[in-house]
């Protein structure tokens, strides 16, 4: 059979170009004989620069003249930027596929000769054109900035990733928002029509610092990081896109937009949804302001996984996070200084990073989790990003930001801490168990911070065994099935907090 020439359109933008280029090398993969044609044009919200993106018309300002080209027939697939698609149907055309998806968090930068400014002021201008940023980022940097914030402006900022790069550098802003996908794809292409655009971006990230921003706090546009082909409905070309179809990737980003469509849907909205699938279930992070003026903070996991209800507070340890089992102290050890020096460090809880560390400009600092963060930004601390509680197997994914494909990642911890085996073990400090002054009698619903914790009262208390436990994904999820010898009374919780919403 003779296959015809197939037609694939999208916006014109590097950026999209290169989506595209990227979905038919996929095609191209599986089907090597395929005729492929690109066709690249401008959209009404291209060739509208001027209007912040919420005063623009609120369907399909990047998308709607694709649309049209599809129905009737001058073109056979438009690759989109899921997000820039509207949330409602359309009659003629559907979603056939989506590629594996980008990273769908927000990047912050920041330009590292305003530091001495924001420090004077104490206020910070960030450059974004998201109403959904503005409002779930308001009180971020009063906590996880390295130095004093009052207040935090928002300003509006249009035009393709390399321009608003530029904008960020020209303009008296200190900093800018942008979907790290973008600039993932622009810097991890090897065609070398994109080396002078890579070239200049580069250029810019060497005179910003950068931050991850965590889904747990801003979660991304419903669909961000994943590309849609659009194709007309019953379209021949069903079996081709079915060969590169991801099916997950497919599956979050309908639940993603299912949740915002509840609330309206749109870019204009002041909401963020993303949806992650892990090995341990499903996590859903959603936060924002609806047009009713609800106001949307949750995350939450699905596992499929069942328990047994607590009666009572008295059924339960720990009541709140203020129960200590264990102090720390600084230990000092000859591969303690050397370690502090490594590029990536992935720091475990706020106390094994010495108080005397200094990061330099080129190191990439992690967190294990966003009270590690917030401790560190309050002693003068820039953390990159954070693994948000999800375990250390959760990827930080900045490759292409420190343009090095083989991360060697420093994880400080205590003198008891896991030995993971992708990452170099430094012990920088020790637990020293406080007396036990706890009365476990009638509890049947533990959760655990750690395996220390568990090992600890487990070997003063072998009975409770036998009752339900609860802990974070990652290291101590195993440690503690393995304790037990199965996971029939085992279940994972994101947070104590989490915990505490659910146990009764």
């Amino acid at each position: 059979m003779v296959r015809p020439t197939l037609r694939i359109a999208s916006r014109q933008s590097d950026l999209a170009r290169l989506q595209t280029e990227t979905v038919a090398a996929a095609i191209l993969k599986k089907f090597p004989d395929l005729k492929i044609e690109l066709r690249f044009r401008a959209s009404l919200g291209d060739q509208n620069q001027n209007d912040p993106l919420w005063k623009m018309p609120e369907k399909g300002v990047f998308t709607e003249d694709f649309y049209q080209d599809l129905v009737t027939e001058k073109v056979d697939l438009v690759v989109h930027s899921w997000k820039d698609l509207p949330i409602e149907p359309k009659p003629d055309t559907e979603i056939m596929a989506t590629l594996g998806r980008a990273d769908q968090r927000d990047l912050f930068l920041f330009k590292s000769d305003r530091m001495p400014v924001v420090q004077k002021y104490k206020s910070i201008k960030i450059l974004t054109s998201s109403p959904r940023r503005g409002y779930n980022l308001e009180g971020f940097f009063k906590d996880y900035f390295p130095v004093e914030i009052s207040t935090s402006t928002f300003l509006s900022v249009r035009g393709n990733i390399l321009t608003r790069l530029k904008k960020l550098i020209a303009e008296d802003a200190d900093g800018l928002i942008v979907a790290k996908a973008a600039l993932d794809r622009l810097l991890a292409s090897s065609d070398p029509q994109y080396a002078d655009p890579q070239k200049q971006i580069l250029a810019i990230l060497k005179k910003c610092q950068w931050m991850c921003l965590p889904l747990t706090l801003n979660p991304s546009a419903a669909a961000q990081g994943a590309l849609a082909v659009e194709v007309k409905k019953n379209s021949p070309w069903k079996e081709v896109l079915a060969q590169i179809h991801d099916e997950e990737c497919f599956r979050n980003v309908e639940k993603e937009r299912q949740i915002l469509a509840k609330y309206g849907g749109g870019c204009h909205q002041k909401i963020g949804v993303s949806v992650l699938t892990r090995k341990f279930g499903e996590v859903c992070f959603l936060r924002g302001l609806t047009d009713k003026g609800e106001v949307l903070d949750s995350v939450s996991l699905s596992s499929g996984k069942t328990f047994e209800k607590a009666r009572s507070q008295l059924s339960i340890y720990p009541k709140n996070s203020s129960e200590k089992l264990f102090d720390r102290a600084p230990l000092s050890s000859p591969e303690i200084e050397p370690a502090l020096k490594d590029p990536f460090l992935w720091i475990v809880k706020d106390e094994a990073l010495p108080k005397r560390f200094k990061a330099s400009e080129s190191q990439v600092i992690w967190s294990s989790g966003l009270k590690t963060w917030r401790k560190l930004a309050r002693r003068g601390v820039w953390v990159n990003g954070s693994s948000e509680a999800l375990g250390e197997n959760e990827r930080a994914r900045v490759e292409t930001l420190v343009q090095n494909d083989h991360l060697k990642w420093t994880k400080l911890t205590h003198d008891q801490g896991f030995q993971n085996p992708e990452m170099k073990t430094v012990a920088t400090y020790r637990l020293q168990a406080r007396e036990l002054r706890v009365d476990l009698a009638g509890v049947t619903h533990f959760f655990w911070s750690s395996g220390s914790s568990f090992d600890l009262l487990i070997k003063q208390f072998p009975e409770i065994k036998k009752a339900w436990h609860f802990c974070g994904p990652g290291h101590s999820f195993d440690h503690i099935k393995k304790c037990l010898g199965s996971d029939e009374h085992l279940r994972i919780c994101l947070s104590l907090d989490d915990w505490l919403s659910q146990v009764f």
